[in-house]
């Protein structure tokens, strides 16, 4: 290597690190460009009724305002009284539930009996773990507060990507050499296009698991089933993971009306889970980009490992983005021509041994 080689790979280590050393700064602008792409669907819409982009954007921004107090109105409230009260209550729970093992054992075979666990030692155990895991809980609502300041930078960002787009484009695209800028322009198109479509798609999901949530659980009787069906909504944004933690909350909550209440929520669930997967996922497959169920498994906890939380939120955009640049650039403008490469330069060293050929025999 010469030396000019090895000043560009010091350069290209140095900028690994750098950026890095500000990924969660990158994580926030990429937040930022996903929100700016959602907004945008609604833009369009209000500028096709004649509306211009500038009203457009504000009237966007404040239905986003909007609907984020409204459920922060709905969801957060309720859940901090409801977690005071599970403090008190949910030992209650764990002793219906110790009497309806002590009636079930009454009832059952001795042999099957030897395999439940015992009561007593059961609530000796799951009590400081509830104790300390709703402590926990309060003290997540409370610290909540301290992300006022990110989410206001949050759409400050959003609003100046949404209101002129063009320049933060232009400016990205003179990252790459001159003669690769239209290629990158297409493939920019082809993220939008694949952000957008995932975007109605998880939007969707999540409007139809939100409303099948709050039926089941107003017909079980839950409370706060609203709060719990709009949990379960956001939860869809995380595949995989989102479902089984947003069955937490209600089957605690169902704990203290009654036992089988639980086991009810936990099939209620699982039922919404089969129709998403099986009926929900595959129509709206064709507005989104096709990932494979294990590439977003591996997307998810190599996120979440060198991310954390944030991460894990929006694993699944970056692998929509991430597949995209690399399908487009490895697969088709490297690896498909790669023949075509090695051929030309095949017939170009044919060439050159059949003119030297030539020049020798004129000599």
């Amino acid at each position: 290597m010469n030396f000019g080689a090895w000043i560009g790979l010091i350069v290209f280590f140095i900028s690994l690190y750098v950026l890095w050393q500000i990924k969660q700064l990158l994580l926030l602008l990429f937040t930022a460009i996903v929100l700016a792409t959602s907004l945008n669907i609604l833009v369009k819409s209000f500028q096709k009724r004649g509306v211009k982009r500038i009203n457009a954007v504000f009237l966007s921004m404040f239905s986003l305002i909007a609907v984020l107090i409204g459920c922060m109105w709905i969801v957060v409230p309720p859940f901090i009284d409801q977690f005071q009260a599970l403090a008190q209550l949910v030992p209650q729970g764990i002793e219906r539930l110790n009497s309806w093992i002590d009636l079930l054992s009454t009832r059952l075979d001795p042999r099957i009996i030897s395999f439940l666990p015992d009561p007593d030692e059961l609530t000796r155990q799951l009590q400081p773990f509830v104790k300390q895991f709703l402590g926990g809980g309060l003290t997540i609502f409370y610290n909540s507060l301290g992300v006022v300041l990110g989410t206001l930078l949050l759409l400050a960002i959003t609003l100046m990507l949404l209101a002129d787009p063009i320049p933060y484009r232009q400016g990205f695209k003179r990252l790459f050499p001159a003669f690769y800028r239209r290629r990158v322009e297409e493939i920019l198109d082809l993220c939008t296009q694949g952000l957008e479509g995932w975007l109605v798609g998880i939007l969707f999901n999540m409007v139809v698991i939100a409303v099948l949530s709050f039926i089941g659980l107003l017909i079980l009787g839950i409370p706060l089933a609203l709060s719990q069906a709009m949990l379960a909504g956001v939860m869809t944004f995380i595949p995989n993971l989102g479902p089984t933690l947003s069955v937490i909350s209600p089957m605690a909550i169902a704990l203290i009306e009654a036992p089988w209440k639980t086991i009810a929520v936990l099939i209620l669930y699982i039922i919404i889970q089969q129709v998403e997967s099986n009926i929900l996922t595959p129509i709206v497959m064709a507005q989104q980009v096709s990932l494979l169920p294990a590439l977003t498994l591996l997307s998810q906890l190599f996120f979440a490992t060198f991310f954390g939380f944030l991460g894990l939120f929006l694993s699944l955009p970056l692998t929509v983005v991430g597949q995209i640049w690399f399908k487009e650039i490895l697969i088709k403008d490297v690896l498909d021509h790669w023949h075509d490469s090695v051929a030309a330069n095949r017939r170009t060293e044919k060439s050159i041994q059949i003119k030297e050929v030539a020049q020798a025999e004129e000599k």
